[in-house]
This record gives structure tokens, sequence and C-alpha cells, in this order.
């Protein structure tokens, strides 16, 4: 039963592990897209409160840019800003206490156009406007890979962008005016953020999804030489301080997991146990303190409740120290998006 909805989450569920942990979730979409055959097609304030409130202790969120809500005209390089004015709204809706005591979008992150070069700056300025107290950063995705079977999501479909001279100026731009980059790609391109990352050293740089790991297709039944070129690239890119790593992603079909296809949704033991090779493996070369588990939603919820996954992600870290894992679950988030938690 490949994506089955809410329903088919309720068949599985669990009280919520240790609900006085803070958390911090760090990547979350907002969108409706009914138009579109995807799963939850809807996903806006509502929907976000119903998972944050299922039992853990979601302080704050950070919204991450779906490439929806863009301005209809206007010259094409300002239309991102159109998502920003949107998710700026509801997170203005959110502190009113309406949707639950969860902060939604306490940090939001856009989209514009790195390959504009030193021309993003006016961009970057119309997106600050729009969000002058929550704005943060921007994600270009950079995902390409040669095997038609995987597919190109890429903001810009081209091959190489970490190393365009104009990609690369206009991250120095990103870098001056204190904004971070969202770095959303797959894994055989992580040498290549490696590079960027050391040319760019004062941009804060996010690793989104555990660097975009692919077991399906050419990737799939592969996983002695898949996962030693993932670990290659992971140790590479984490040997870079400006770069910090999202914990999740994992529930993504592209992964490689069958969870999706279950009759009934996956609980949190199994799916702890299935995680925390790759989790432990990314903790191991950033360290707790560049690392955040993120939900993902709602693309992740495919596969798993929000409620499942962070007890999973409570049950994997267990062995780290009381400090690490508030670093994992809640100060790397805050930190690197800067939160305002005087709320």
């Amino acid at each position: 039963m490949p994506f089955g909805g809410n329903d088919w989450l309720a068949l599985t569920t669990e009280p919520a592990l240790e609900p006085e942990i803070p958390i911090c979730d760090p990547h979350h979409h907002f969108w409706d897209m009914r138009t579109e055959r995807i799963p939850y097609q809807r996903y806006l304030l509502h929907e976000l409160a119903d998972d944050v409130n299922s039992g853990h202790n979601i302080r704050s969120t950070v919204f991450i840019e779906a490439r929806a809500m863009y301005r209809s005209s206007g010259p094409e390089e300002m239309r991102p800003v159109g998502e920003v004015e949107f998710v700026q709204g509801l997170a203005a809706a959110s502190e009113s206490d309406l949707y639950g005591p969860t902060r939604a979008a306490a940090a939001i992150v856009g989209h514009a156009n790195l390959l504009l070069g030193d021309g993003v700056e006016p961009v970057l300025e119309a997106l600050q406007t729009a969000s002058p107290n929550r704005f943060r950063g921007i994600r270009h995705s950079v995902t390409w890979d040669p095997h038609p079977e995987i597919e190109v999501t890429s903001a810009h479909r081209m091959k190489g962008q970490l190393a365009d001279d104009n990609f690369r100026a206009g991250a120095r731009v990103l870098s001056r005016m204190g904004m971070s980059l969202e770095a959303w790609m797959y894994f055989p391109q992580l040498p290549e953020l490696a590079d960027f990352a050391k040319a760019v050293p004062d941009l804060t740089i996010i690793l989104n999804h555990i660097g975009g790991l692919l077991r399906v297709g050419p990737y799939g039944n592969n996983d002695e030489e898949v996962l030693e070129a993932w670990r290659n690239g992971i140790a590479a890119v984490a040997e870079c301080p400006n770069v910090n790593v999202k914990l999740g992603g994992i529930g993504m079909p592209r992964t490689g997991f069958d969870w999706h296809e279950r009759d009934t949704p996956i609980g949190s033991e199994e799916l702890a146990e299935d995680m925390t090779p790759l989790m432990n493996y990314c903790i191991e070369q950033f360290g707790p303190e560049r690392s955040m588990f993120e939900s993902n939603f709602p693309v992740d919820k495919v596969s798993y409740s929000y409620n499942v996954m962070y007890n999973a992600f409570k049950r994997l870290s267990k062995g780290y120290s009381d400090s690490e894992r508030a670093d994992m679950f809640h100060d790397t988030a805050v930190r690197v998006y800067k939160v305002d938690v005087s709320r």
C-alpha cells in the first residue's frame, strides 16, 4: 500500500518517548499542490500542527523552500520571493498559539538563483524584506545524475553548478550578507561540495538529507560500492568546518527502503535499527555540534509518522550524552538558523 496517507499511518501508534526533550525541527515544507500527483498535496499550518502536536516537544521549526507559491508575474528571478511572503504569513499565524505551542517557520529559507552571480544581491534583499525577522538563507538545489532513471530535481537543470564561476560569485554575495546555503544534491556530487565549501570558507552550508544517498535504479542492490562512495563523500565534506549536516530524508523512497510499501507502517524500534548505521556515520564525521535531526515533512511522511520518526531518532541517539543529544535535537539548529528562543 504505497503512500497510504494519514489513515495508513494511524495503523501504527506509539506514545512519544522522552517527551520533555526540546526539539527544533530544522527542515519541513509548506505547499498546496493539489494539481500535482504527489502524496500529501496540501501541507500547510493545519497539517504541520497535526504532526508536531503528536507528543514530542517541538519548540520551533525551520521552513525550507519547496518551489511553491511563487509570484505568477514580474521578473523571473524575483518570483521566488512570493514563497517567502506566503510563509511569513503562516509564521505570523503560528505566533497566535491557535495551532499549538510550536513556533512554526521561526526561521525561513527561500530560493534565489546563485547563477545570477553578483546579480543575486537584489533578489536576496527582496527576500530579506519579505521576512525581516525570519529569513536566513536560500536553497539552490543542484541534484544531478547522468543516469536517466534518476530524477533530476535541481533548480536549474545543469551539471556541475557548484563549480560554476557565477554560482560561486553568487555564493560569495550570500556569505557577505550573512546568509546560509542549503546544499541538496546526490551522493556522487559530495566531492564537488567539498571543493565548493573550501572555496567559500566563510559561507555557512547545511548539507541536506545525509548527503543524498541513492539506493535505487543504477545504485540499487550494490550497497558495498554505493555506501563506500557515500561514506568517502561524507568524510570529505565533514572536513570543511563551515558545513553542517541534517540527519533525515531517509524516508524518501530513493534511499532504497521499502517502508512506504508496507501494509502496516514501520514502528520506531525497527526504524531506529535501520537508520542507525547511516545516522551514526554522519554524527561521527561531523560531530553532534554540526548535526541536526530533521523531519523533511511531508516528503518523508510517505514512510512513517512524525511521532514514530522522532521516537526512532531518540532511540538511536541513546548512546550519546545529554549535551550531545541537545545539540542534535535542538541547539545546533537554533544556532545555525539563529532561531529566537526567547519565547
